[in-house]
């Protein structure tokens, strides 16, 4: 009999995981991390916008491309080893919690998805941007990777 459950327990298993995606997308529940949900990244990962360059003049319109090195890309709701997804931190002063999910808003954008680069569109004048690292449910990792802060202007 639990045989003919196991592909039942499987699915809401995934679908649990997914609706929790969804719902830290949206910002929706923003629970401490439990020990379970904290992944180890490697020292040697880093983070880091390969464009913009900082001090770059940009259009109103414009690509961000995403860089990292020592870890691996998967989409947000897939917990592999040495693997997370981008968040894009966007005229964000301090760090938020790095032992918390990030919050979707404004300013910090999610690619759940494991996209690598976005099209941005922002106000004229300085802008900050920066890269966090998040796990398979938006955690930055135990060592967190984060990127260093771009500053570029919008023309």
């Amino acid at each position: 009999m639990s045989r003919s459950l196991a592909p039942l327990q499987s699915w809401l298993k995934a679908a649990a995981i997914l609706c929790c995606t969804f719902l830290f997308s949206l910002g929706v529940v923003a629970a401490p991390a439990t020990a379970a949900e904290l992944s180890h990244a490697p020292e040697s990962a880093a983070a880091y916008i390969i464009a913009p360059n900082d001090g770059d003049t940009v259009g109103k319109d414009f690509t961000v491309k995403f860089g990292l090195s020592g870890m691996g890309v998967a989409p947000a709701g897939v917990d592999k080893d040495n693997t997370g997804h981008h968040h894009l931190l966007i005229d964000v002063a301090e760090l938020p919690e790095l032992t918390e999910p990030l919050a979707a808003t404004d300013n910090i954008k999610h690619f759940g998805g494991g996209q690598t680069e976005t099209q941005l569109s922002l106000a004229p004048g300085e802008h900050t941007l920066r890269l966090v690292l998040g796990n398979y449910s938006h955690v930055p990792h135990d060592n967190p990777v984060v990127s260093e802060p771009v500053t570029i202007t919008v023309k």
